[in-house]
């Protein structure tokens, strides 16, 4: 008996002619699009996935972002929030540009490694600022000034799953949250550094990861990740 955990990422919050901004926690922005969330209902819909319960994180673009993927579902489901997948917080880097985030982030290590950040260029601080950027998005280490307990998310994500497993046995459950907190969702296999060696943990907009799960299994399996279910249906 199989029983599944399906996990997507929100929608855009942003349009194609706005410069985006790292918005963690403390910037609740709407969903600009529908595209997205309704993708994600079509391609569980196609793929023959059927949710019996759908959370979301309570923030306008999570729980949008679900609402409209259970309309594309066809279901009347009610989605519950669940406070434990909120988007982490970004600290000084909330709702700062992407350029701004690299100029802090690599003047803050280059100062911490003992550089005099004035005999450095720009461009210095650039790729020290990318560099430490890439740590998050590659191994989930948590850049200096942020908000999160990486702890505390793994704990959140194999007690929710635990949950699942328990609650919900041979069912679909579906669980929208965002970037900052998804990329942790590996844990769930037994071995995060080997998920990450082989795949992306950042995931896209709208983006599908599916863990399965068969009785008497120790960890979870991670059948589909980043799906970008809008290219899909």
């Amino acid at each position: 008996m199989t029983t599944r955990l399906i996990i997507a990422r929100h929608g855009n919050t942003f349009t194609k002619d706005q410069t985006p901004t790292r918005v963690g926690c403390r910037t609740d922005l709407p969903l600009v699009e529908e595209e997205r969330g309704t993708a994600v209902g079509k391609y569980l819909k196609l793929k023959g996935y059927n949710p019996v319960k759908v959370f979301a994180a309570p923030l306008k673009r999570t729980m949008e972002t679900a609402r409209l993927a259970v309309k594309a579902l066809g279901k009347d489901l009610a989605v519950e929030e669940n406070e434990d997948f909120v988007e982490i917080d970004y600290g000084p880097d909330e709702n700062k540009t992407e350029a701004e985030v690299i100029n802090r982030l690599g003047r803050h290590y280059l100062e911490k490694e003992g550089q005099d950040l004035s005999l450095l260029s720009e461009q210095d601080i650039v790729n020290k600022g990318e560099e430490v950027l890439a740590w998050w998005n590659e191994k989930a280490l948590v850049p200096d000034g942020w908000v999160v307990s990486p702890c505390e998310i793994i704990a959140a994500w194999k007690e929710f799953a635990d949950k699942v497993e328990k609650e919900y046995q041979g069912q679909d459950i579906l669980l929208v949250s965002s970037n900052g907190v998804i990329r942790f969702a590996p844990y769930l296999t037994g071995d995060f550094e080997a998920f990450a060696a082989e795949h992306d943990i950042k995931v896209t907009t709208g983006g599908v990861c599916v863990f399965e799960k068969e009785d008497g299994d120790a960890d979870w399996r991670c059948t589909e990740w980043n799906v970008k279910a809008v290219k899909m249906v």
